[in-house]
């Protein structure tokens, strides 16, 4: 995974560099928003780590010329400024998720592999695991051709799971993707909204779980239109 981290305190971008590489990540390094620009419009990076409060053009400017372009990269965005409607005005600018400092190296990486799974998914995938499938575009879920109900929370679980490609995903990172736009419930909701799930689908087995590692759809997969 190829990711652009725009921060301006060379020190803190450095070792969090310095970190993400050593967890396998493939990382560039820029301190203004005039380049974070360039180096998105010239290189693929499937996400934008960005400072809210950069110098210059904010990180606010480059979340909306990117999303006013319609780029499709990622977009975890940072701030020193964590309260709700400072979480919710990035979010209105397209940004994808949110994380305020000061927060853990755990936490960080929790967030980008959420967004990586997103990543995964283009808008023309379809996500399945047997006959269970997921149109991205359509936002719609089929099992064996009938078409399932599915709250949006429900969804959201399944496609998280099903992007994973039969990897686990912990209820934490479930909590990251899913719920992280507004509150952080408590994990068992998660449970809760996989059982939920695992009632409206006609096959047995097909969500996992373990204690120690989470939820995975046996089966997964990705294919295109």
């Amino acid at each position: 995974m190829k990711i652009l981290l725009v921060e301006d305190e060379s020190r803190f971008a450095a070792t969090l560099a310095k970190g993400l590489r050593h967890e396998g990540y493939a990382i560039d390094v820029v301190h203004d928003g005039a380049a974070a620009l360039v180096k998105v419009s010239a290189d693929d990076y499937d996400i934008l780590i960005l400072d809210r409060d950069l110098p210059g053009l904010s990180g606010d400017a480059v979340c909306s010329t990117l999303r006013a372009q319609g780029h499709p990269v990622r977009i975890l965005m940072l701030t020193a400024a964590g309260t709700l409607d400072v979480r919710i005005t990035g979010l209105d600018l397209g940004a994808d998720a949110y994380l305020a400092k000061p927060f853990s190296f755990l936490e960080l990486l929790a967030q980008l592999r959420a967004l990586g799974r997103r990543a995964t998914a283009t808008s023309s995938a379809i996500l399945h695991a047997g006959d269970i499938r997921l149109d991205i575009n359509r936002r719609t879920v089929e099992e064996g051709g009938i078409p399932l109900r599915l709250t949006p929370k429900e969804y959201a679980v399944l496609e998280a799971l099903l992007a994973a490609s039969g990897a686990w995903v912990s209820a934490d990172e479930l909590l990251d993707e899913v719920w992280h736009e507004v509150s952080v419930p408590a994990r068992s909701v998660v449970k809760t909204v996989v059982f939920k799930l695992r009632s409206k689908l006609m096959t047995p087995g097909a969500i996992e779980s373990a204690t120690a590692f989470g939820y995975r759809m046996v089966g997964a997969a990705e294919e295109q239109k």
